[in-house]
């Protein structure tokens, strides 16, 4: 039967509960992840200030000129800027009609990745408020999805730690998108962003300035998901997909084009992904929970990232 919208879960009950209300939590969202693959976060904790101040600083930025903006773009299309039309959906050669700004994790010097990552920068002449609130955000929001992934390993009957193990200094990237208005002259077939998948573990949805976002029932129809920043909208990727053998689903979801030509759109979506040397291939024990046949191949975080990096073009084959 069609939904018309996706599950909404209470953090607070795991965070905050008993041992009988953490449990059910735990069944909750393993089930929603099974299920749909996607659900609305409450109780998540990170301050509405911290992710309206967010917001403010990248409309600032984005309302920039171009040549102010390209000023950050470094050409490789992982770090600070990266202009309208560059990306596009795997399968799809329209460009999403998006821009955005790309941040990862912050190393130390001396750190085993610090050279394998690429390095953060920020429009610090430009829009000095940008970095110290999109950071500030970043590392509110990776400390929830560790509390997630926490969740998922209980529900698949690993240790609470075997999840967040993997993710622990993985290149988890936030990136900060804005839909400009429409204007008169759209790109035959190019939408805002078209449907796909994510690559990574789960991905946290803090917020939306608009409406747009459209998640794929089973039945091949499609959810309306509001935005707002009470809700933090999660979905499992493709990587954990692999992992559990299509245990957890991996969603088909877009951002569709709005009504008229003259509104634009901002959200903020963080990717969390494991280091590049986590092996995805599918576990005997979810094998079993599916089946019994391996669905999925056997690939490692890194070498599935790149060729989705390439599949959408952000990087050459090269």
């Amino acid at each position: 039967m069609a939904r018309d919208s996706i599950p909404t879960l209470d953090l607070r009950e795991y965070t905050d509960g008993d041992a009988g209300t953490r449990e059910a939590f735990v069944q909750k969202m393993g089930e929603a992840l099974e299920d749909i693959g996607f659900f609305a976060l409450s109780g998540h904790g990170i301050p509405l200030d911290d992710i309206s101040r967010a917001y403010d600083v990248s409309e600032t930025f984005f309302n920039m000129d171009d040549d102010t903006k390209m000023n950050w773009n470094q050409g490789g299309n992982q770090r600070g800027y990266v202009p309208f039309g560059v990306e596009h959906a795997k399968d799809n050669p329209a460009p999403d009609l998006k821009e955005f700004w790309q941040t990862g994790r912050t190393l130390p010097d001396g750190h085993a990745l610090k050279s394998e990552y690429p390095t953060n920068i920020w429009p610090t002449g430009d829009c000095p408020e940008f970095g110290p609130a999109v950071d500030g955000l970043y590392i509110q929001m990776e400390a929830l999805s560790l509390t997630l992934l926490e969740v998922c390993s209980q529900y698949l009957g690993m240790g609470p730690d075997w999840l967040p193990n993997m993710a622990m200094d993985g290149n988890t990237i936030l990136r900060v998108l804005h839909y400009p208005a429409l204007g008169e002259d759209v790109i035959q077939g190019a939408v805002r962003s078209a449907q796909h998948e994510d690559i990574n573990f789960i991905t946290l949805l803090v917020g939306a300035s608009a409406e747009g976002l459209e998640v794929m029932d089973h039945d091949g129809g499609w959810i309306a998901v509001e935005g707002n920043h009470e809700h933090i909208i999660i979905d499992s990727g493709d990587m954990l997909q692999n992992l559990t053998n299509g245990l957890f689903k991996a969603v088909t979801h877009r951002v569709i084009n709005p009504p008229d030509a003259t509104s634009d759109r901002y959200s903020m979506p963080m990717f969390t992904h494991p280091r590049d040397d986590v092996d995805l291939t599918p576990r005997p024990e979810f094998i079993a929970r599916t089946g019994g046949e391996v669905l999925y191949p056997s690939i490692s975080a890194g070498e599935y990232l790149r060729q989705r990096l390439i599949e959408i073009g952000l990087i050459d084959d090269d």
